[in-house]
């Protein structure tokens, strides 16, 4: 499952071709284990880049357009904004933002992103009123965005160039004020375009009296990636213990149904745990005594970790106690950036496995699959199976 995913089919974002594969071969998966399957289709946006092109005085410079990217042919002067007041004073009206420093300390998040804070709504509203023609930043300081911006609802052309590339521009501003004398030029080629994205669900029923209440536990793995990674860590190798799991429980006898939860969309927008939410009911959530996500497991140079939300007493002495015994699984405190948030924002009991140093190397070319031990994963598959089958 891990090399399907992350070498077969590779990169797969959401409304891509390799993401409609992923989906058909979990899908397949799951009907393989004689499971009632169930596609849940969306609307989303699509995204394609066939090239990126930044120029001074002619000579080339790399770059290249940031996910969900507007196209444009623009030469025109640079003006540069390192703050919110610099931001509010500058003229950008058919100029290209240099943004720098304080103002790309992390990722502008998107329009529509529940968790966004006053600093990002101020960033947008001021790009969104001013107009520049576009945007160039260089990579935000965190260890886990390459891009400043990645929201297919910001109508502004934006690019990535390295930072030493923003520091050249820079000191050509400081010494020309604005670069009349040689304005940048940023070509890219590249369209948003509707498209269709799939979360799959799987069921198994439990084994029960008529009149015993309906309970399901949920398992879950999101299968999308960012527009430039295999995503083998994030989150082939989740997926691929998902599926294992769905095979090592079929005929497992439980009080309780079982979800199998292979999610769409996890990467830039909650749209497909918004899809499940919208199908589902939120009456439904109270029908659920445990959720259990896996997402960035498996690291190779690190142990597998575990948080607990909303875990009462009694069901938490008895998980803890079954985690006790795998010695290399350690406890972390709860993080919020994935498809259990959809569960425990909701007051259900969830666990979240990941791995030590996974969010360094998540959405990175460099999340291959020889950074996955298939060992760690079979780790978290009989922990998970040990919880819900003990």
């Amino acid at each position: 499952h891990l090399h399907k995913l992350s070498v077969e089919i590779g990169c797969r974002p959401i409304g891509s071709p390799a993401n409609g594969a992923a989906a058909d071969y979990i899908r397949d998966v799951f009907r393989s284990l004689d499971l009632a399957v169930e596609e849940q289709p969306y609307p989303c946006t699509g995204w394609d880049c066939r090239g990126a092109r930044l120029s001074i005085g002619g000579e080339p410079l790399p770059v290249e357009a940031n996910a969900f990217s507007p196209a444009c042919d623009v030469t025109a002067a640079a003006v540069p904004a390192s703050t919110l007041d610099e931001l509010a004073a500058a003229d950008l009206t058919g100029k290209i933002a240099l943004l720098r420093g304080e103002l790309v300390r992390e990722p502008l998040s998107a329009k529509s992103w529940f968790l966004r804070g006053e600093r990002d709504d101020a960033i947008i509203g001021l790009l969104e009123a001013k107009r520049p023609a576009a945007l160039l930043a260089p990579p935000p300081p965190t260890p886990q965005y390459e891009q400043f911006t990645a929201d297919w609802e910001l109508e502004l052309p934006a690019a990535t160039a390295p930072l030493e590339v923003i520091e050249r521009l820079l000191r050509r501003v400081a010494q020309d004020g604005i670069l009349h004398d040689n304005p940048i030029h940023l070509w890219l080629d590249c369209a948003k375009y509707p498209a269709t994205a799939r979360n799959i669900v799987a069921r198994q029923p439990a084994v029960r009296p008529d009149d015993a209440p309906a309970k399901k536990v949920v398992l879950m793995a999101h299968f999308d990636t960012r527009i430039n990674t295999p995503g083998a860590l994030d989150n082939a190798g989740g997926v691929a213990a998902l599926l294992a799991l769905a095979e090592v429980l079929k005929d497992a006898k439980l009080s309780f149904d079982l979800e199998f939860i292979a999610f769409n969309g996890e990467e830039y927008l909650p749209i497909g745990d918004d899809e499940y939410v919208r199908r589902a009911g939120e009456a439904s959530f109270a029908d659920i005594p445990l959720a259990i996500n896996m997402d960035g497991i498996g690291y190779v140079d690190g142990h597998n970790t575990v948080a607990q939300f909303n875990v009462g007493p009694e069901l938490a002495a008895r998980i803890e106690a079954i985690v006790a015994r795998y010695l290399a699984v350690q406890w972390v405190e709860p993080w919020p950036q994935s498809n259990h948030s959809t569960f425990s924002f909701r007051g259900v009991p969830a666990l979240a496995f990941s791995s030590e140093g996974a969010f360094n190397l998540a959405h990175f070319q460099a999340d291959t699959m020889d950074k996955v031990s298939v060992a760690k994963l079979a780790e978290v598959v009989d922990v998970v199976q040990e919880i819900v089958a003990g």
